[in-house]
């Protein structure tokens, strides 16, 4: 079996993420908490993220308001859907879609801290 490189590149991949940030500790603790993102600092002493699986990476930008009406809704897998949305409410975010509102796929929607709304799914 072959081993699989991560990142996976190719052409129209989504790749990199620019997330809002009120308070860039805070959205660190958070995202770690919550999704196991794992975190960096770069060269130029900026920080950075990469997702669990190491797929895709992105920053916080403290220079930039939440997204929280509904346009482009990024929607991040988890593997307990009822597990993450309690994280998610332990770690200051709140619920604002609650799960199986969308049928028959398994989702929710959450604003993290700085007032971001995202989508969970559960495969």
């Amino acid at each position: 079996m072959a081993v699989q490189e991560h990142p996976t590149f190719g052409n129209g991949k989504i790749c990199y993420i620019e997330l809002p940030s009120r308070n860039l500790d805070e959205s660190i603790d958070f995202y770690k908490t919550v999704f196991d993102w794992n975190v960096r600092k770069r060269d130029d002493g900026s920080v950075g993220f990469d997702d669990s699986v190491n797929e895709v990476s992105g920053t916080w930008r403290t220079d930039r308001n939440p997204f929280a009406e509904l346009g482009i809704l990024i929607h991040i897998m988890v593997s307990d859907i009822h597990l993450t949305v309690e994280k998610i409410i332990k770690s200051g975010g709140t619920i604002v879609l609650p799960i199986g509102k969308e049928p028959p796929e398994i989702t929710a929607r959450f604003s993290d801290p700085t007032g971001n709304v995202l989508g969970l799914y559960q495969h």
